[in-house]
């Protein structure tokens, strides 16, 4: 066990689909991972909204959520997060009001405002280019709060609606980014903010930090709470996290020319035939993962979380075999001395 200052540590699932196995495969994985860290110590788990990639098998979180709360006891389950855009207020305000009336105490609304897909799903998603290119997410989000907390001033036109069920406290709310943006409406509204630093590395740290300084208290929430979600694949030795960080690194090369597939092998990484141009893509890459041994991973963990002024770590864990991203989380845990919860 680590010595020093704690950290909580929670995960974000994207249920990978791994090559040679199928998306049911997936998404019983991530059932049986949720048991591991909810047995482990981990603080929450978050499922992600993606959309038409044959990588990923989380494209319905609010569904996934109610399966994980129900077979885990302690840990908080929710999304990581839903895509705003693409839904109405109403709805997710309403899904979650019955996830938090069937898993009282446990629920995390996390809201984002990329579209989790492609342009043309997004478009298939939202119906309209019109909606498409809306920029209205700050009022979609003051509408979702006023649903979950019947927060309509007097005159509204939607004072008489009443999200179902209305007799259940609102989840807690977290606005997921990527940029100063996010940042600072999460400081505004004064919501509880998750930087991607698995999705851009470089402004993490000056994201969280304007978060802190700007923040505004609320009723929602009356002072700063804020996580850093990071990339990492953890093993006994860095050789062997290399080895094993292989398919991460073809993944996310393919991610970028948008040639998704499933998740590669190791053996398929190795093989792969990588150009000049595209090994200097995946050496820039590096930057968006943490990858080696528990030691390393937590020396390099607390030196980001400390300048970032976090007291909790999100970690998204790919590997191609399940038992690998199973143990990958059980160092991690071993290495930040994470405790389980007494029963």
């Amino acid at each position: 066990m680590a010595a020093g200052k704690s950290y909580r540590l929670s995960v974000l699932d994207v249920s990978p689909v791994a090559s040679g196995s199928t998306s049911s495969d997936a998404l019983r994985n991530t059932l049986d991972l949720a048991q591991l860290a909810d047995k482990l110590g981990f603080t929450r788990y978050w499922l992600a909204e993606h959309h038409n990639t044959p990588l990923i098998a989380s494209s319905a979180p609010e569904i996934m959520i109610g399966h994980v709360a129900s077979v885990t006891r302690h840990i908080r389950v929710g999304s990581g997060g839903m895509m705003l855009p693409n839904h109405t207020p109403l709805k997710v305000a309403e899904t979650f009001r019955v996830l938090e009336a069937l898993h009282p105490g446990r629920v995390d609304l996390g809201i984002g405002r990329a579209p989790g897909t492609d342009s043309l799903t997004a478009l298939a998603l939202r119906r309209s280019r019109e909606a498409l290119g809306a920029d209205d997410f700050p009022a979609r989000l003051t509408d979702l709060l006023a649903f979950l907390d019947h927060g309509f001033p007097a005159n509204h036109p939607f004072e008489r609606i009443r999200a179902m069920p209305d007799d259940v406290p609102m989840p807690d709310v977290w606005l997921l980014g990527s940029s100063d943006y996010s940042a600072e409406l999460s400081a505004q509204m004064g919501l509880r903010f998750a930087f991607a630093h698995h999705i851009q590395p470089w402004p993490a740290v000056g994201a969280l930090r304007l978060y802190r300084e700007h923040f505004q208290p609320s009723e929602y929430l009356r002072q700063p709470e804020a996580l850093i979600g990071v990339s990492v694949v953890c093993a006994e030795t860095d050789a062997r996290a290399e080895e094993l960080a292989k398919p991460l690194a073809l993944t996310l090369l393919r991610f970028r020319s948008g040639k998704m597939g499933r998740f590669p092998s190791i053996e398929e990484a190795t093989n792969y035939p990588y150009s000049p141009e595209e090994r200097q893509i995946v050496e820039m890459n590096r930057e968006r993962s943490f990858v080696g041994s528990p030691a390393k991973i937590h020396e390099q963990l607390t030196r980001l979380a400390d300048q970032a002024g976090v007291d909790e770590i999100m970690i998204t864990t790919m590997t191609h075999e399940h038992v690998d991203r199973r143990r990958s989380y059980e160092l991690l845990a071993e290495a930040f001395g994470i405790a389980p919860a007494v029963a």
